[in-house]
């Protein structure tokens, strides 16, 4: 625990961040797989990913419920946004203009744009308490181990 106090200590820059982090017992890497919480507040106020944004507003609508106070959406890549199994699965249900003029019929609305957007594992995941805290990932194909 002693590292997330690091956290909350202000005006440290990243040689100062170093040594402290040390002297605590700890280590930089250590200190980098904290999962960052929804609530911090930086010294410009609250901060926010795009993605983040939008899952924030999923989570106040109830979408994670009843575990929604498990989930740190900014944790969340786009990745992890869109496989959420939060999306319905009938595509003949999207307004026509979705997959008008494309000769594939895709599961989500792409209304523009010269290429095809590829979401490899949309809507497949159901959210579970604690999601993406401890999911190693690195972009640009966001791999991560089957129990992630």
């Amino acid at each position: 625990m002693a590292t997330l106090q690091l956290v909350c200590i202000q005006g440290l820059d990243l040689p100062d961040l170093l040594l402290e982090t040390e002297m605590r017992g700890s280590s930089f890497a250590e200190l980098l797989t904290i999962p960052q919480q929804d609530d911090w507040v930086y010294s410009d106020g609250n901060s926010a990913s795009c993605v983040a944004f939008v899952l924030e507003m999923y989570k106040a609508t109830g979408l994670f419920d009843p575990i929604s106070g498990s989930i740190q959406v900014t944790e969340f890549t786009i990745k992890d946004a869109y496989s959420l199994k939060f999306f319905k699965n009938n595509s003949r249900r999207l307004p026509k203009l979705c997959n008008d003029g494309d000769d594939a019929e895709l599961p989500f609305c792409q209304i523009r744009g010269r290429y095809r957007m590829e979401l490899p594992g949309y809507n497949t995941m159901d959210p579970y308490p604690h999601m993406n805290e401890r999911c190693p990932t690195l972009p640009p194909k966001y791999s991560r181990p089957s129990d992630c």
